[in-house]
């Protein structure tokens, strides 16, 4: 094991690293329930993907773990299965067998961008402002879908949007939900997100909201469904759409993940020379698990930036990544608790992690307009036409038009204006 994970380079121990895992673990746990409930609205199997979500969470933990040495979870990202769901499926009408072929084709492309050197080509085309943007966006899309899933936001003919009914039961233990994990994270608990998701859903019990399930541990469920879906219709994704929802799926793959081994490594001081460490073998690892999570029935797994919850507890290896796998692996045999998780329940998270996401507009230079209006329109667009892809898209038209006018056309990359044209025709001819 020290030959494996160098414990006493990194200053760490077997047991530090256990305790590192546990906590990721307990961080991240919530997307065992969260991401079943989103791609279920789609006509997936719940207890399929509930099945796929861990194996792909085992998988890309383990490969993070044992290729990368880094102490980083993963598993199917929120914003991504969002896009999943609600964009790709509910509103393009794209079957989900179709979307999940889009999800290994982006993984294959990013291992080829990987291993060949033009990811960092990429990184540097598009500025870090829309990157942050594309962040925040996600948190505000994200903590809006929780809203109108749980009724706390509706539609209003008059306003578009408006308050729902605060006196509905329902309603109530969202809003519950909210509360106690915002005070949860406000004390720095641990796995807060998957502490506010237990005490909801023990309050709906006891006001007869939510069923109490006839058992907590079974076999685990049939994956039949959804596995090899991504596979069987690889020939339905040569569509001038499908491309749209490859790049999206890739686009917001690649950054968040890269956004995620920076602050980790920042966090666990590993840093050298502003660059990180055994980068390409963590991106190999993620775009490796986002293939295999497609093939068993999930949206993209990426990095979670979660991971600094077992940093900031000590964890420093690839061991710590190890034990978030075998927990993962055990949750598997909790299926039966899927149906207590409902929309009330899982709002909290979805909240939460928005907030967390947000964060990123602190990064963005909103003096200089030409900068503000891109970056604006990422993340407002996103909201209001309830579509990530939009939003971007909106975004990378506006970047080069400002650049331009403002006399600062030498600093956009050439890839920007080709993004800006590719964008206006999806605009044209697809939406």
């Amino acid at each position: 094991m020290e030959k494996l994970f160098k414990l006493q380079e990194n200053k760490t121990t077997v047991k530090t690293e256990i305790l590192a895992g546990l906590t990721t673990f307990l961080s991240m746990a919530y997307i065992l329930f969260v991401n079943p409930s989103a791609l279920s609205t789609t006509g997936m199997d719940m207890s399929a993907v509930f099945v796929a979500t861990a194996l792909a969470a085992v998988v890309g933990s383990l490969l993070m773990g044992l290729i990368a040495n880094y102490p980083i979870g993963l598993a199917p990202g929120i914003g991504l299965s969002s896009f999943f769901a609600y964009t790709v499926c509910a509103q393009w009408g794209i079957p989900w067998e179709t979307a999940l072929s889009g999800v290994l084709v982006s993984g294959c492309v990013f291992i080829v961008l990987t291993v060949t050197g033009i990811r960092e080509k990429i990184i540097n085309a598009i500025p870090t402002e829309l990157k942050f943007a594309v962040g925040a966006g996600i948190g505000f899309f994200i903590a809006f879908l929780g809203l109108k899933n749980a009724g706390i936001i509706v539609g209003n003919k008059a306003t578009l949007v408006a308050l729902g009914d605060l006196h509905n039961s329902a309603v109530l233990l969202a809003v519950f939900g909210i509360v106690v994990t915002i005070i949860l994270m406000t004390l720095n608990i641990n796995g807060a997100i998957f502490i506010g998701m237990a005490a909801t859903v023990i309050v709906g019990m006891i006001f007869q909201l939510i069923d109490v399930p006839t058992q907590i541990v079974a076999p685990i469920p049939d994956i039949t469904p959804t596995f090899g879906q991504a596979i069987f219709h690889l020939g339905d994704i040569f569509t001038p759409q499908m491309l749209i929802v490859i790049l999206t799926f890739f686009f917001i793959d690649f950054f968040d993940t890269a956004g995620t081994l920076v602050a980790v490594a920042n966090q666990a001081g590993f840093m050298k020379d502003n660059k990180v460490p055994r980068a390409t073998r963590a991106l190999f690892a993620d775009s490796s698990a986002t293939i295999v999570g497609s093939i068993l029935g999930t949206s993209t797994t990426t990095s979670y930036v979660e991971s600094t919850a077992g940093v900031a507890v000590g964890g420093r290896t690839g061991l710590t990544a190890i034990v978030i796998a075998i927990c993962f692996g055990l949750s598997m045999f909790f299926s039966p608790l899927l149906g207590v998780i409902t929309s009330a329940v899982t709002t909290p998270a979805l909240v939460i992690v928005g907030i967390l996401m947000i964060g990123n507009v602190a990064h963005i230079d909103w003096a200089k307009f030409e900068i503000a209006v891109p970056c604006f329109m990422v993340i407002l667009m996103m909201v209001l036409s309830f579509s990530i892809a939009s939003g971007i898209a909106l975004g990378f038209i506006f970047y080069p038009i400002t650049m331009f006018f403002k006399g600062r056309y030498k600093e956009v990359h050439p890839i920007m204006y080709i993004l800006m044209v590719l964008f206006i025709l999806y605009f044209v001819f697809i939406v």
